[in-house]
């Protein structure tokens, strides 16, 4: 009896020293099995009460009852623990409990299982059939194995994911911290651009006010030189009367010689101080070219001025298009802040789901508590089970008030980001006004400069000169212009210097304007606009268009029909005056046109308007209707017999126009397909009158396409063709022997040798506003006549022809066309 009693009390030891060694939790149980094995009768007691002890601590540590009720993981079959000890059924309301899935991963505990395994009772018998004991003892401790690996696995899973949740809490928090930090970076380089744009307007601004003052100043310099010529012409005209009395005197007394000898000498000494006065007046005159060469000088700094505002505004709006790019990376960004701050809500309502879970665990635990109180009174142990089930629960509510502020302090950040935006959207905005606000100051400084630049050519006298490169065409033999002509970019000569090689020589030239052959037909309007203007106010304007066969000159002038972003500079004029005449009549200004058409073909003046298209032609042999032309003593050209309609409207003018391009002489040479052989005239006169002040003008508006120079090498032109090409040759020599005798201001100018430069006297010897446009070709075989067309318009820029007049209060009735 003794021995069978030891073996039993070995193989129980056995076995719970296995169940020590797989869960440190029965280390204070070992003193009570020592005690059972001298009191078997109140083994099963003692055991139950440590069971139930241990199962509460372990569910107490990381989940409670109701996180054991789910669905078995990884798709495993359930089985009751009912099955397993063998005990009653459980009822209909038993709530089943999740498993880990291990060894024990096929077994699933509901509450009902833990309290049946807890309250278990050892039954037996007999009390002293110890055999019996041990074998249902064995039994039981098989089953509490099982449910304590079942709660250590479990227990495992919920830490590893306690884990895995707040290292992704951590890695949140850094990218939220890590997001803050760029944030700000960008948000100081944005305050850096900011102050930046600021200093750069500020300095934009000084220098405007600084070009302002120093034009005011010109101004006022040239108004004084004026004041000064008036006071010299009118001591001038003081002199002379008093001269004409002095000689009265002189032949009223011819008795009193001695007297008149001694005036004599007065006058003589008088002479000498006029000389001397004279010669200070020239010394005068001296100054003034010099003050106007300073205040060219003046205007060349302001235009380099204006080039260097052009590029700062040019870097400001790239900075204003690097600013928004900027701006759209932080609008990502905060999308992307956005998004996570979504997450974090997501989370955050995770959170709040399973603090509610959490709290209906403890609230069971409580019930489960309140149970086990009343089951166990005695039991110590239980009660700090429940106590740290209550540190659990206070620590997850501290988790999740940390988890709201963080939300809060996320919306807090995402608001102060969004009205930093708003106000980094408002500073841009100001940034547009004020860069819209330079642009309008630098468009108006541009008029301005133009203005003096029209004012100071006018005093000088000087014909305008244009040069307009046309772009490479598809059947050109050279495929890239810039072989020829190339396009200084100093600031002083900007836009009015051209460079050509010709033989290996390099060629410059400097014009009133230079345009580049990817300069549009509008560009090139807005540089003459202000003549019409000229023309309204009273004084005579003549544009014509000088260059060789082919090189672009019907082209600027007329454009091409039917497209109106080609249209050229006639069209163009006679649409602003039509419009200009509207806006000048709330003004009280009324004023009438007429219009008139010719050409100069082989010396032979004809008129385009006529009915008679045949009138000046030659037919066998005898000329048709003759015209002549005739200056009258005001510079007033007319042509007699020459068709003039009145117009009242651009279209009535375009209609003329087609009518007049039918009838005007046309043909193919080698050099273009459709060369004009013939000088084409569109003269315009405009008369105005005042009501309110009854002032009247005159204007002359002469628009001119030369026939194109050629060489009869390259152009191969005979019979008819050949005759042609000799008399517009002819013609333009002679334009050219009057530029020259006008250039050397030769007493005797061959105004005569050819009807055109006899039509044209009144523009390059008279008061007229003169502008010239010299059109070159880019081809390489055409650089000789491109070179001799630069050299004529440089010497056309050097003539000297005077001061343009207006003319007022010249109103007659019934007066003819005038091409002056």
């Amino acid at each position: 009896m003794f021995f069978s009693l030891m073996g039993i009390f070995c193989f129980t030891f056995w076995n719970l020293k296995v169940v020590t060694n797989q869960s440190g939790v029965f280390k204070g149980v070992f003193f009570s099995i020592w005690l059972w094995c001298k009191t078997f009768f109140f083994l099963p007691i003692f055991l139950n009460k440590c069971i139930a002890a241990e199962v509460s601590e372990e569910k107490g540590q990381k989940l409670g009852f109701e996180k054991m009720i789910g669905t078995p993981n990884n798709g495993r079959l359930r089985l009751a623990f009912s099955l397993v000890n063998g005990s009653q059924d459980l009822g209909p309301d038993s709530t089943p409990v999740s498993h880990a899935g291990s060894e024990c991963g096929a077994i699933e505990f509901t509450r009902e299982d833990v309290e049946a395994l807890v309250s278990e009772k050892m039954k037996s018998k007999n009390k002293f059939n110890y055999k019996e004991r041990c074998e249902n003892m064995m039994e039981y401790i098989k089953r509490l194995r099982l449910c304590i690996r079942w709660f250590q696995e479990l227990e495992g899973e919920y830490a590893f994911e306690q884990e895995k949740l707040r290292s992704a809490l951590e890695l949140t928090e850094r990218r939220c911290y890590e997001m803050e930090m760029a944030l700000k970076n960008k948000d100081e380089e944005m305050n850096l651009i900011i102050l930046e744009l600021r200093n750069s307007l500020a300095s934009l601004q000084e220098q405007l006010v600084k070009e302002e003052s120093e034009k005011k100043a010109a101004m006022d310099s040239l108004v004084k030189e004026k004041e000064a010529r008036d006071s010299i012409e009118r001591s001038k005209a003081s002199l002379s009367e008093e001269l004409d009395k002095v000689r009265a005197e002189l032949d009223s007394a011819n008795q009193r010689i001695e007297s008149i000898n001694d005036m004599y000498k007065l006058l003589q000494e008088y002479n000498s101080s006029l000389q001397i006065y004279n010669s200070k007046l020239q010394t005068d005159v001296t100054a003034a070219h010099e003050t106007i060469k300073r205040c060219e000088k003046e205007r060349l700094a302001a235009v380099e001025n204006l080039h260097n505002l052009r590029g700062e505004h040019k870097s400001l709006q790239d900075q204003l298009t690097s600013s928004i790019a900027s701006q759209d990376g932080v609008m990502k960004q905060k999308d992307a802040l956005l998004n996570e701050v979504a997450c974090l809500r997501m989370e955050l309502h995770q959170i709040k789901d399973d603090r509610d879970q959490y709290q209906q665990q403890a609230q069971s635990l409580a019930v489960e508590a309140s149970k086990y109180k009343e089951l166990a009174t005695n039991s110590s142990g239980l009660e700090e089970k429940c106590l740290s089930q209550g540190n659990q629960i206070q620590i997850l509510h501290d988790q999740l008030a940390v988890a709201e502020r963080k939300l809060q302090m996320s919306d807090t950040f995402a608001l102060e980001k969004r009205k930093e935006f708003e106000g980094q959207k408002e500073i841009i905005e100001e940034l547009h006004k004020c860069l819209e606000d330079a642009e309008f100051k630098l468009i108006e400084g541009e008029k301005l400069r133009k203005k003096l630049h029209n004012t100071i050519l006018e005093l000088k006298g000087n014909i305008r000169v244009f040069c307009r490169v046309r772009p490479q065409l598809a059947d050109d033999s050279s495929s890239n212009h810039g072989k020829v002509f190339s396009y200084p970019t100093v600031m002083e000569y900007l836009d009015r210097s051209i460079d050509m090689t010709h033989n290996g020589q390099k060629h410059s030239f400097i014009f009133d304007k230079v345009f580049m052959p990817d300069v549009s037909q509008e560009e090139v309007f807005v540089e003459i606009s202000q003549l019409v203007q000229s023309a309204l106010d009273g004084y005579k304007v003549c544009i014509f268009a000088y260059g060789q066969t082919g090189s672009g000159k019907t082209y600027t002038m007329m454009g091409k029909p039917g497209q109106p972003d080609e249209k050229g500079l006639i069209p163009r004029l006679l649409e602003q005056i039509f419009q200009t005449i509207q806006a000048l009549q709330h003004q009280g200004w009324r004023y009438e046109m007429q219009v008139s058409m010719l050409e100069i073909y082989n010396e032979t003046i004809r008129d385009l308007l006529s009915t008679n298209r045949d009138s000046s032609r030659f037919e066998n042999g005898v000329t048709g209707k003759q015209y002549m032309i005739k200056h009258d003593a005001n510079g007033n050209t007319q042509v007699s017999d020459l068709t003039i309609v009145d117009v009242q409207s651009s279209r009535e003018v375009s209609f003329l126009l087609d009518r007049a391009a039918q009838s005007r002489s046309v043909g193919r040479t080698q050099m273009n397909e459709q060369s004009s052989r013939s000088h084409f005239v569109f003269t315009m006169r405009i008369t105005g009158v005042n009501e309110s002040t009854e002032q009247q003008v005159q204007g002359v508006l002469n628009l001119i396409d030369l026939a194109g120079s050629e060489r009869l090498s390259k152009s191969g032109s005979t019979g008819d063709r050949l005759k042609e090409t000799q008399a517009i040759n002819k013609s333009l020599s002679s334009l050219a022997d009057v530029i020259f005798a006008l250039a050397k201001k030769e007493d005797h100018v061959p105004f005569r040798n050819s009807k055109l430069t006899y039509l044209l006297q009144p523009c390059l010897g008279g008061d007229s506003k003169t502008l010239m446009f010299v059109n070159l070709s880019p081809e390489p075989s055409s650089a000789g006549e491109s070179l001799c067309s630069l050299r004529f318009a440089a010497r056309v820029n050097a003539c000297e022809i005077g001061t343009p007049r207006r003319q007022l209060n010249i109103r007659t009735s019934n007066s003819r066309l005038s091409y002056g």
